[in-house]
């Protein structure tokens, strides 16, 4: 049995505490929400742990997550183990790992997918960290990580970094299989061929190319709402795309999807957008094309 803090109790970490616990390890979690947290505070959760301590750090990307490190950092001792499990941009991750090296504090990096099925599946882990670090946490990694053999569910990607670039690019190309998802059956839907667009999405999920998870759930949300009309058409980031292509453009790596994804995610929250206002005057000024007037 191991023993593990957790920091941050949302919809992953909360999940994560109870796919450990029921492995059979010792979790002690803290979240600013009383009615989840184990602990009263950072300190308090510290407290409660055997030395030498890990613990995983489940919080937003960012500030907060730079401040929970450097807190840890006055709490932990010589041999303690830190896990960032969120979705940190990479780069801070060597910042974070040098300032915990000051207090001989280890630090791995965990891009960690599955979302909130995580629980029952288990989740893809992708470690960026010294090998005697992961060797350290490696009960935890097998209990989060989906049956099977570890090298279909878990990676150790290399050095500091490597998990969250691994993860950047994981989401990178999620935005792209969401969006090719999204563009077929909105032409499955308007071209007026098919009579039940539902049936046949339903349809690719065994023996076709395309039969994927992310094809599972997009059944499961057209059995819930055939023609997705409760939903609107508005899609946030959460910034691995945007650094996902921060990175082609720095490698000089052509990645046309994810752009093209990303930028329909940009064009989703546009109530009245000014570029296609643009190129309605100017199909009207060269051609004579009819436009739509506010109020007309």
């Amino acid at each position: 049995m191991a023993q593990l803090g957790l920091i941050g109790l949302g919809k992953m970490g909360f999940n994560m505490r109870e796919r450990l616990r029921a492995a059979g390890h010792e979790v002690v979690g803290y979240d600013r929400n009383p009615d989840v947290t184990d602990s009263t505070s950072l300190e308090d959760m510290v407290s409660k742990l055997d030395g030498p301590r890990i613990v995983w750090i489940m919080v937003p990307a960012g500030e907060p997550t730079r401040q929970t490190v450097a807190e840890l950092g006055n709490l932990l001792s010589e041999g303690d183990l830190v896990i960032d499990g969120g979705n940190s941009k990479y780069t801070d991750d060597r910042i974070n790992a040098d300032l915990l090296a000051t207090k001989k504090i280890g630090y791995l990096d965990c891009g960690v997918s599955g979302g909130v099925w995580g629980k029952d599946n288990g989740y893809g882990l992708m470690v960026g960290g010294a090998a005697s670090d992961v060797e350290k946490a490696m009960p935890i990694f097998d209990a989060l990580r989906p049956e099977g053999p570890r090298d279909e569910g878990f990676s150790h990607a290399g050095a500091v970094g490597s998990g969250h670039y691994a993860k950047m690019i994981h989401n990178g190309i999620e935005y792209g299989m969401m969006q090719a998802f999204a563009e077929g059956f909105e032409l499955l839907e308007a071209a007026k061929v098919v009579e039940n667009v539902p049936a046949v999405i339903k349809g690719w999920q065994r023996g076709t190319v395309v039969r994927s998870w992310l094809l599972d759930l997009l059944v499961r949300a057209l059995d819930e709402d055939p023609e997705l009309d409760d939903l609107e058409g508005y899609v946030e980031d959460s910034g691995e795309g945007r650094w996902t292509l921060e990175e082609a453009i720095n490698n000089a790596v052509p990645a046309p999807v994810i752009s093209a994804a990303l930028f329909a995610r940009f064009a989703s929250r546009q109530e009245d957008s000014a570029a296609m206002r643009a190129v309605a005057a100017l199909r009207n000024q060269f051609g004579g094309h009819a436009v739509k007037k506010i109020g007309g």
